[in-house]
């Protein structure tokens, strides 16, 4: 993952006219986030007062330390983008062949997870047998694709691509190459923040809802809740939200590459 990552700010540092960009792409990364951030809780609201969820009692949290090293190693993937565009921007010369590259290893990336989720006895039927899962998952799609319909003027995209933008879910390894090879390095590169800004936001929020509203601490995450927020949604939620979060995820983690494809295809 760290590979592809820095092959993505590989690209992004070749970029002709990067340090002009960079402005245009913290503002378009902000509006994303922003817009992103309301219309997900506002979808997961409805959901909780729709079909609540409550969790177990709060269990004792992992303290502060073990929330320091959350956050560190949420900012590992930033890292490695930072250095490959360091290295593309002052050390190496343009390589041809990066890009096909990073779609490979991608393909590798996906693949590898696939058998990681089979050995771990979690087939599509199961998962998609746990309703609050899928009802977290589907008011994330919906809601994700609503406020891509609203950043439509903002972004100055085609209505397929902002949709394509909004629908990696927290995937950030992914969104970050896919939409890198549709649409450039630049939007590649505000993909990839978007979803990385989501993880880290979700770190910060899940201890403080999920004891009052799980749906929307637990949907928030996207596809992290089946993977890096999920001990910190343990901590705090206890056991009986582990099996949703897990649910949730691996459906946004199934549906963000179809959406994606579909979306990027239509132009």
């Amino acid at each position: 993952m760290y590979f592809i990552l820095a092959l993505l700010g590989l690209g992004l540092g070749q970029m002709e006219g990067l340090s002009s960009q960079l402005g245009t792409m913290a503002g378009q990364t902000s509006a994303l986030v922003a817009v992103l951030f309301f219309a997900n809780m506002a979808g997961l609201w409805l959901l909780q007062r729709w079909r609540p969820m409550m969790p177990e009692p709060r269990e004792v949290a992992s303290g502060v330390t073990g929330y320091v090293r959350l956050f560190v190693a949420a900012a590992k993937p930033l890292l490695a983008v930072l250095v490959g565009a360091l290295s593309g921007y002052f050390v190496l010369p343009e390589l041809p062949q990066a890009e096909q590259v990073a779609t490979w290893s991608l393909m590798l990336l996906l693949f590898l997870i696939g058998l990681q989720l089979r050995y771990a006895g979690l087939s599509l039927r199961k998962l998609l047998m746990n309703t609050q899962g899928l009802g977290i998952a589907l008011a994330l799609v919906f809601s994700s694709l609503l406020a891509g319909l609203l950043l439509i003027p903002v972004l100055g995209l085609p209505w397929h691509d902002v949709l394509a933008l909004a629908s990696g879910f927290g995937w950030y390894s992914l969104s970050g190459i896919v939409i890198g090879d549709a649409l450039g390095p630049a939007w590649g590169g505000v993909a990839f923040l978007n979803d990385m800004l989501r993880e880290i936001i979700a770190l910060a929020i899940i201890p403080l809802l999920i004891g009052s509203r799980p749906a929307m601490a637990i949907g928030y995450g996207g596809a992290t809740s089946m993977d890096f927020t999920l001990p910190v949604i343990r901590s705090n939620g206890g056991l009986s939200c582990v099996p949703v979060a897990i649910a949730s995820g691996f459906v946004l983690s199934f549906l963000s590459p179809v959406f994606m494809g579909v979306f990027l295809s239509v132009g």
